[in-house]
């Protein structure tokens, strides 16, 4: 009814009530719950018009260009190639040097696993339960880990997908951040991104819970557990859709099952940790017995053995360069399985997992480029970057803002003191939407957080 009335006062005339092309909301549409009660309050920090010089580019998206040139203003890149007109922009000469857009990590636990690594502070897994849906990784990030700056300054890491840990089958929602300094979570939260359903596989659930004497205990229990749950949330969907649609009493709210209807609509990603190849293929066929997608499979060792499979569905993969062997289930990887599937025309980009190795990704990129060469492959590097910010971006569902240094979107920046697949390059500059945010030649533009003020070494040692 509030839409009707604004049409009316916006008309003019005084006589017409609304639109003949207007049509009044389903009536329970919009009327049961919110899907962001923890909206973004991120604005970025103020940049300055900015003109890069000299540089090799690699646009992220398979595009290079030698001695070239990167402008950006108002947050946003303006252009990329040769012979720019500055416009009263800062022109910084970056002879020898190169820029690309920034990394992208799919795959952290940044925040939920904070530094120091103790008790007190470890709140990345709620192993309560097979399925922990209801939980949101964001309700335990903690801005001031000091993890979040050396992942910027050490990097040139420029956003991060946060995900519950992976003892459970279903272990609640991801969140997707800017990597900024802000007092709250919701000040690092990127704005728009789609939420994510971490999900596991494989030895970690049945283990957990197998050894608290309960299902699942076995690779079967897991998608017996599974599919019990998907066959749960699809009831409620059916509910609620009807609610807003027909109206009527609103069904009886389940935080648990608010996220899977999330996930059956289309609106919350899934990120499924899974190793083997066989259960991957599993897990797909499961998801069209359900009716969802899967973005991508995390720490995909085997994904090289189903490259065909992935492709023709339509998943990505997020893998290491070389980490495999700490359990049975992660044995079987080679180090060219990213240029594998790369290859093979199937989605793949590089993750971290891990705290410190989020602060080299690229050289594990360089690690799988050099694989992938070994064994006959043609890679370059402008392509091999789209394993560190397009790809992952893709697979986040925010392509369309960051990722690559592409007209128009967010100017996520990085410039590198050499070939950023060498292992002597650092990143030199840091640029969030155009704001800068790292300077390695400049001590007041080292990062410390609140936690390290007072410490030995604090904003000398990134």
């Amino acid at each position: 009814m509030a839409l009707l009335a604004g049409c009316a006062a916006n008309d003019g005339t005084g006589s017409k009530t609304a639109s003949a092309g207007t049509k009044a909301p389903p009536p329970g549409m919009n009327k049961g719950y919110s899907h962001d009660p923890f909206p973004s309050t991120y604005r970025a920090y103020p940049g300055r018009p900015t003109l890069i010089t000299n540089v090799t580019v690699l646009d992220g998206e398979g595009g290079r260009v030698d001695n070239g040139q990167v402008l950006f203003r108002d947050g946003k890149i303006v252009a990329v190639g040769q012979n720019l007109d500055a416009g009263g922009a800062d022109v910084i000469d970056g002879q020898g040097k190169w820029v690309t857009p920034g990394i992208i990590d799919i795959h952290s636990h940044l925040g939920d696993y904070p530094s120091p690594s103790v008790d007190a502070l470890s709140d990345g897994n709620e192993a309560t339960a097979p399925v922990t849906a209801e939980v949101w990784a964001e309700h335990s990030v903690w801005p001031q880990d000091p993890g979040f700056s050396r992942a910027l300054a050490n990097g040139g890491v420029t956003t991060l997908q946060i995900l519950p840990g992976s003892a459970n089958l279903m272990g609640g929602r991801s969140v997707t951040l800017k990597n900024v300094y802000a007092r709250t979570m919701q000040g690092m939260k990127f704005p728009g991104a789609p939420y994510g359903l971490k999900m596991a596989c494989g030895e970690n659930p049945k283990r957990v819970y197998g050894g608290k004497g309960r299902a699942p205990s076995t690779r079967m229990g897991n998608v017996a557990v599974n599919r019990a749950t998907w066959a749960k949330a699809a009831e409620y969907r059916r509910k609620w859709d009807k609610y807003e649609t027909d109206g009527g009493d609103a069904p009886t709210r389940d935080i648990q099952m608010d996220t899977l209807r999330g996930v059956l609509s289309g609106e919350i990603l899934v990120h499924n940790h899974c190793y083997r190849a066989d259960e991957m293929a599993i897990v797909m066929d499961m998801a069209k017995e359900f009716g969802y997608q899967v973005s991508t499979f995390h720490h995909a060792v085997e994904s090289y053995k189903i490259a065909d499979l992935l492709k023709a569905n339509g998943v990505c993969s997020a893998v290491w360069a070389d980490w495999y062997g700490f359990k049975m289930e992660s044995y079987d990887a080679v180090t060219e399985n990213l240029a594998i599937l790369d290859k093979e025309g199937a989605c793949a980009m590089i993750h971290s997992d891990d705290a410190n190795g989020i602060q080299r990704l690229n050289q594990e990129v360089a690690k799988a480029m050099a694989a992938g060469r070994r064994a006959g492959m043609t890679i370059t590097p402008e392509h091999a970057w789209t394993w560190l910010s397009y790809n992952p971006a893709k697979a986040m569902g925010i392509a369309e803002q960051t990722g690559s240094l592409k007209p128009g979107k967010m100017a996520d920046v990085v410039l590198w003191n050499g070939d950023p697949f060498s292992v002597y390059t650092r990143p030199e500059r840091v640029w969030i939407d155009g704001a800068l945010m790292y300077d390695m030649n400049n001590p007041k533009m080292r990062p410390v957080a609140d936690f390290e003020l007072g410490q030995p070494g604090e904003g000398d040692v990134k």
